[in-house]
């Protein structure tokens, strides 16, 4: 199998190199960008299967490359910025990104995040008709169809907000999603006033859900951020 091609998206040499370097130890194809407009016009000319991107770039936000990707792709981004404030975190992740790494970054931990975003695009890539009604990951499994869900083979008895917030997870796992973007598409708004009710609902459907929900396997909590679906691979005894 093809190894993923990589576009890195970043201004600062000696960062472009370690990333190229980090890239090469595990055999990846990577192209490079040193600005937004090279970045786009890489990412359009050779639909990359990842995007590296640096928001700090010389003549446009890396947001605003997030935004006009998330126009017509779908395709896995990670930031590697400098940028260490929550609000820029949400910020970039609301605008599409999903995963966010601060500088300076361990190699490993870059390489780590990359398998999550590239084994998220081969499932949804993947028999998208079995993924639309049925989803499994390790013991759980969530038939769409039907409504409901099942860990180990015993049906989870969730309420409407709990199942909808568990799609939702499912359906983007590995990527990071926001209180915001979660609070919209569960409860239709995003008032700041309403982070606490999520935070109840995540702790009660963590512990329908966790074998041992004080060393979560399924569902990660960002402080301050937000909350992913991991991927468990095969199945354990519950």
């Amino acid at each position: 199998m093809n190894k993923p091609q990589i576009l890195i998206v970043e201004d600062d040499k000696a960062v472009r190199n370690l990333i190229a370097t980090t890239l090469e130890t595990r055999e990846y194809a990577y192209r490079t960008a040193e600005n937004g407009a090279a970045a786009l016009l890489e990412a359009v000319s050779h639909q990359p299967d990842v995007i590296i991107l640096d928001l700090g770039l010389p003549d446009m936000d890396g947001v605003e490359i997030i935004k006009k990707v998330r126009e017509w792709s779908n395709l896995p981004i990670i930031v590697v910025s400098a940028r260490s404030e929550e609000s820029d975190k949400i910020g970039a992740l609301d605008a599409g990104a999903d995963d966010y790494l601060t500088k300076p970054f361990s190699p490993e931990e870059l390489l780590a995040r990359l398998r999550v975003a590239i084994r998220r695009s081969h499932y949804q890539q993947a028999a998208p008709g079995e993924a639309a009604s049925v989803y499994k990951n390790g013991n759980l499994v969530i038939d769409y169809a039907a409504g409901c869900a099942s860990m180990a083979g015993k049906e989870i008895h969730l309420t409407p907000i709990e199942y909808r917030l568990l799609c939702l997870l499912a359906r983007n796992t590995g990527r990071v999603l926001t209180h915001n973007y979660i609070l919209r598409e569960v409860w239709g708004s995003a008032l700041e006033s309403d982070i606490p009710s999520l935070r109840v609902f995540m702790v009660t459907l963590r512990k329908k859900i966790e074998p041992s929900p004080s060393s979560p396997r399924y569902l990660q909590t960002h402080v301050g951020v937000g909350y992913r679906m991991l991927r468990v691979e095969g199945q354990a005894e519950e």
